[in-house]
C-alpha cells in the first residue's frame, strides 16, 4: 500500500461528499419550482456513488497482466460520482386553482422534493464529509511521526 492512498482514499470522498452536498441544495433551492426550462416541475435529482477501484498507474497494471499468473492488484481508491439522475418517484398535485401553472381542474404539479428528507440527506453528506476530513488528517499525523522518528 503507497503511503499517500489513505489520502487520496478521503479526497474521493470528499469530493464525491461536496458534490452531493451541491445536488442537495440543488433539490432545496427549487422544491417549489413548478416551471423549468424543459417545461415541466422540477424533479429531485439523486447523487451515484460507487467505488473506485481503477489503478492510478496503469504502466503497472499493463505489465502485470502480461506476466503469467501476476495478480494485478485491484483494492478499493476510494469512492467516485458514477451520476446525477432524477429521481422518478411521483410528483406532488396541489389544488391552487388560482395559481399560475394550475391545470383545467385547479391542481398545480409540485416537484418531488421532499424538504424533510433533503436536510436528512444534508447531515449524512455533512457527517460523511467530516469524517473524510478526519481522516485525512489523521494520516497526515502518522506521515508527519514517520518523518520525525527519520529526523532523529
Amino acid at each position: 500500500m503507497r503511503i499517500f492512498s489513505s489520502m487520496e482514499t478521503s479526497a474521493s470522498g470528499l469530493t464525491a461528499q461536496r458534490l452531493r452536498l451541491d445536488v442537495i441544495a440543488s433539490n432545496l433551492a427549487n422544491a417549489e419550482s413548478t416551471r423549468t426550462e424543459s417545461g415541466g416541475p422540477y424533479r429531485r435529482k439523486i447523487t451515484l456513488f460507487s467505488p473506485r477501484t481503477q489503478d492510478r498507474f496503469p504502466f503497472r497494471t499493463i505489465l502485470l497482466s502480461k506476466i503469467p499468473g501476476a495478480q494485478v492488484p485491484s483494492y478499493p481508491l476510494g469512492v467516485q460520482v458514477t451520476g446525477v439522475v432524477e429521481d422518478e418517484s411521483p410528483l406532488r398535485r396541489v389544488y391552487v386553482p388560482g395559481h399560475p401553472d394550475a391545470d383545467a381542474d385547479g391542481y398545480v404539479t409540485y416537484p418531488n422534493v421532499n424538504v424533510v428528507t433533503e436536510m436528512v440527506d444534508m447531515m449524512a453528506a455533512t457527517r460523511s464529509y467530516e469524517a473524510n476530513v478526519t481522516a485525512m488528517e489523521a494520516a497526515k499525523a502518522m506521515i508527519q511521526r514517520a518523518l520525525d522518528m527519520f529526523r532523529s
